[in-house]
């Protein structure tokens, strides 16, 4: 299939936080594509490549970056694409990196999720995606449901542990 969302990282070191997203992309079905391209080391690439996603049938970008954290801001102003920063853990926990892809000056938005939340990235593309797609709408409504229900059996367990508690002291 055609991709329809792609991941870009300013370096294969980020590919072990990133693997989050593309999970959770093949989950919901969205057909995507993973790139490494540096805004420092190919300037020249990653603004071609922005230019050319839509063209491409590209509906949101994930944009994976540590340390100076250009990447996603470079490609937000080269596309009209939806873009959503990653912040990637490095130096100073990613607080460096996340300021950085946070503070974008007018006209040239980036969503930012939080440090190494590769996951909540491609679900953010996902509901961006569902608002034109009803298949993915459904399938962005059961996940959501699922989450609920995840968390109504931990309070299931938590309440047979504090019975126990409970009748042992």
């Amino acid at each position: 299939m055609t991709p329809i969302v792609s991941i870009i990282m300013g370096s294969t070191s980020d590919l072990p936080v990133m693997e989050k997203a593309m999970s959770l992309l093949e989950e919901m079905q969205i057909p995507f594509e993973v790139n490494a391209l540096s805004a420092h080391r190919t300037p020249e690439a990653v603004e071609q490549f922005a230019r050319g996603a839509q063209g491409r049938g590209i509906q949101v970008i994930i944009a994976a970056a540590g340390m100076a954290a250009a990447l996603p801001g470079v490609i937000a102003a080269s596309t009209t694409i939806p873009v959503i920063g990653v912040p990637i853990k490095g130096m100073l926990d990613g607080l460096d990196a996340m300021l950085s892809i946070i503070q974008m000056p007018p006209g040239i938005p980036v969503a930012t999720v939080g440090v190494n939340a590769a996951m909540n990235a491609a679900i953010l593309a996902t509901q961006i995606i569902a608002l034109g797609n009803s298949d993915v709408a459904q399938r962005v409504a059961a996940y959501k449901a699922r989450l609920g229900e995840k968390i109504e059996k931990a309070n299931r367990q938590l309440a047979d542990i504090k019975e126990y508690t409970y009748k042992t002291n």
